[in-house]
């Protein structure tokens, strides 16, 4: 049972999966080669799953450990020149074209404030926001306490919320919302 949970899981879970590798290393490529290494990962050890109470945070602690491995060994090495850039081709839960363009510039400012904040901070937005999974199964996914979760999500948003580019777009939205009433 646990085996075909895993495969289904593997079938549909890899574009989420990819979205989130995108997010936390900023590259396509290395999202890519994360994501296939841990996929691999996961059905090599999928015999440890009889003592996990849930296959999704255990399989977002594949990803981000392979994300970790790809920050620590191979990203700081490389020449950032010939990058597609932080933000290329991280796909959407949507595909409506539409619905894409008149996202597109909010999504690529927040996705780009989310490039500046440090890994460890993230990391637990990524799977909280992107990969919608609680805190309680994110302290699974990053092998922490739910209350450095919960402390690093505040710190994150308080990071965000400070940005620049982020505050003139909640001044732009609260201005929308103004011209409407």
């Amino acid at each position: 049972m646990v085996e075909q949970d895993l495969e289904a899981w593997l079938e549909q879970g890899y574009v989420p999966s990819f979205r989130t590798a995108c997010l936390i290393l900023g590259n396509r490529a290395d999202a890519e080669e994360a994501v296939q290494e841990a996929f691999l990962r996961a059905w090599r050890f999928r015999g440890s799953l009889a003592s996990v109470s849930s296959i999704q945070p255990w399989l977002y602690r594949v990803v981000v450990n392979a994300c970790y491995s790809k920050l620590r060994q191979e990203i700081p090495h490389r020449d950032h020149r010939a990058d597609d850039g932080p933000l290329a081709h991280i796909p959407g839960r949507g595909s409506d074209p539409d619905t894409m363009a008149q996202h597109s510039q909010v999504a690529e400012t927040v996705l780009h404030a989310l490039q500046q904040l440090p890994v460890s901070l993230r990391v637990p937005v990524v799977l909280r926001y992107y990969a919608d999974l609680s805190e309680r199964d994110i302290a699974l996914a990053i092998g922490r306490r739910p209350g450095t979760v919960k402390s690093r999500l505040h710190e994150a948003r308080r990071r965000l919320g400070e940005d620049p580019s982020i505050a003139a777009l909640a001044d732009e939205a609260t201005l929308d919302q103004t011209e409407e009433a």
